[in-house]
């Protein structure tokens, strides 16, 4: 969702364009610890700005390990479990993974983790693809309130929030504004 520029003005800050560099390089660091074949690892970003993300971690990657990760786009659109209630129609992205996908580890890249369910789509997108033999997920934010057992495995910010209250994340490459993640309460 698209907002206005002056619509900031109501939000609060949370993190910055340093503190979410600094958060994509700690979890650029998690994911080198905890996959041992790198080459075997592929970055998933959902539209639109966790296919950003999920490139800055490459990056962060290749500088720290000297590998380059493969990376690809996961479209979650027709996967969603309330696809048929919505009022408009989802806007679908194609989707690209690197195949095959057997015996690899996919890694979910979403820019906010908040009930779970954009996550099961996307394992759902994903199992269309193949069967991975590991997925995992980021999150540059967990804002809580889970309606599914699913958890990231990296986490950015954990930021408990209510439910009335929204996190937006801006991205200069997707948004056209400074990276920034905002707290709007209504």
């Amino acid at each position: 969702m698209r907002m206005k520029d002056d619509t900031h003005k109501s939000g609060v800050p949370i993190m910055d364009a340093e503190a979410i560099r600094r958060a994509l390089r700690r979890i650029a660091h998690e994911i080198i610890e905890q996959n041992a074949d790198l080459k075997s690892v592929v970055l998933a970003g959902i539209p639109l700005r966790g296919v950003e993300i999920s490139r800055r971690l490459a990056e962060f990657i290749r500088e720290v390990a000297n590998i380059d990760i493969e990376t690809g786009t996961i479209d979650v659109a027709m996967h969603r479990d309330d696809v048929g209630t919505r009022a408009e129609l989802p806007v679908v992205h194609a989707s690209k993974l690197p195949l095959p996908l057997e015996h690899r580890s996919v890694i979910i890249v979403d820019d906010v983790l908040f009930t779970g369910r954009t996550a099961r789509a996307a394992m759902d997108a994903i199992t269309s693809f193949g069967r991975p033999a590991r997925i995992q997920l980021v999150a540059l934010v967990d804002r809580g309130h889970r309606e599914l057992p699913i958890r990231a495995d990296y986490v950015g910010k954990n930021l408990p929030t209510a439910t009335r209250e929204q996190i937006q994340v801006r991205l200069q490459q997707t948004d056209d504004e400074p990276d920034a993640v905002w707290l709007f309460k209504e």
